[in-house]
């Protein structure tokens, strides 16, 4: 079962029109086909087409895959001209007898939401599932788990490079299952994003970290702290409207990271509530920059103060020739945009060099700290709250200076 969803469907309505776009997937329909010609090929949707196949083995589902996104990969000739089609792929597979469709169905789907969020394609074996939670079973005890207090929140700083001071944390919500322990926000967010409970996920998660703020400033700490939003969020006006209440009058300094991806998806929508955001004071950041499909037109539009370096350019920092080129352009281009730049994923001194001698503002990642409970943050600011001092290699120092002198 493979689930094609077309991530630039609002992009093309506008440029194709309504009635050319609302039969964009028919046409799809037709080039899978010839992809994928031993498949049943439909469109259950304007954005979305959905393929259904046998194959002797498992490979012959990547395949497909591969030579899907290959094709899809050039521009589309459409009538009197070309048009780029931005695929998102979730699919799902299983041995004859091992699922029901209804199951691979379902598999396919949250694989799909996964997707969305990876920027890649991604497929779920369900012939695997007793190594993974059984997902319908999570779905149905998550909105349960919430209301009983199963869920916390674990802090991770992020180091404001030139003061060597912790300027923030960002809010990471984890899931204490009961019998199962610790359940991968991996394995929770999408079904929570695919039932709606991220809403009520979310709306517990502003109050409590409202909460464990003022238990900070309690202790002497002033930290604003920094939420993820999902996508969908974005474009439902009764969570911006609840969420705001909860922050306008309590005095919280909070901040929303959004992806990129989440605001491509209905702009015009997701922009006025971002705006509606930072009215009332709440620090708007882009996160995971670059992993996606950068798009300036609407980054210059976001009321964002902060940009996210994607760790995946950051992990190859000091071994690629070209991700450094990369991250120093983005944080280029962020400073003329008046907004500060964070790098995730930072592990090693050498990278927090590179990026101290490129300008990048403030780094995140376990070479400061690794995500923990409100005490161990506290404990671990106390520590740092004469300065942060990370020792420097010589062989880091001398990386440094070669890179000061480009």
């Amino acid at each position: 079962m493979v689930l094609a969803s077309v991530a630039n469907f609002g992009l093309l309505r506008r440029h194709l029109g309504l009635s050319l776009a609302d039969s964009l997937a028919d046409r799809l329909v037709g080039h899978m086909a010839k992809l994928v010609p031993e498949a049943l090929v439909t469109a259950t949707g304007r954005d979305l087409i959905e393929l259904i196949f046998f194959g002797d083995e498992r490979a012959a589902l990547d395949d497909r895959i591969a030579a899907i996104e290959a094709f899809f990969a050039r521009p589309l000739p459409l009538d009197h001209g070309v048009i780029a089609i931005d695929l998102h792929i979730g699919a799902s597979a299983a041995s004859v007898g091992e699922a029901d469709d209804v199951r691979l169905i379902e598999e396919a789907e949250t694989a799909l939401i996964e997707a969305r969020s990876e920027r890649r394609a991604v497929i779920c074996d369900v012939a695997c599932g007793g190594v993974a939670h059984d997902r319908m079973a999570l779905a149905h005890e998550l909105p349960v788990a919430i209301r009983r207090g199963e869920m916390a929140l674990h802090y991770q700083p992020k180091l404001h490079v030139r003061q060597q001071r912790i300027s923030s944390v960002e809010a990471l919500v984890r899931w204490n299952h009961p019998t199962r322990g610790q359940v991968s926000p991996g394995d929770f967010i999408p079904l929570a994003e695919q039932s709606r409970d991220i809403v009520d996920l979310t709306l517990w998660t502003i109050r409590q970290v409202i909460e464990d703020q003022r238990l900070m400033a309690s202790c002497g700490v002033d930290c604003p702290i920094f939420i993820n939003i999902a996508g969908v969020l974005l474009t439902d006006t009764a969570f911006v409207r609840e969420a705001c209440d909860l922050i306008a009058d309590s005095g919280a300094r909070l901040g929303f990271e959004v992806t990129e991806t989440s605001v491509i998806r209905d702009p015009q929508c997701a922009i006025a509530h971002l705006q509606i955001f930072a009215g009332i004071g709440i620090t708007i950041a882009i996160d995971d920059y670059g992993a996606g499909l950068s798009s300036l037109a609407y980054l210059k539009q976001l009321p964002a103060r902060e940009l996210k370096i994607d760790k995946l350019f950051v992990t190859q920092l000091t071994s690629s020739n070209r991700d450094p080129l990369i991250v120093r352009s983005t944080i280029d281009l962020a400073h003329a945009l008046e907004m500060e730049v964070v790098a995730e994923g930072v592990e090693t001194h050498a990278a927090l060099a590179l990026l101290s001698v490129m300008g990048c503002d403030m780094v995140q990642g376990f070479l400061i700290s690794r995500p923990v409970p409100l005490d161990a943050l506290l404990a671990y600011l106390e520590q740092q709250r004469g300065g942060f001092d990370l020792p420097v290699p010589a062989s880091v120092q001398s990386l440094r200076n070669a890179w000061s002198r480009r």
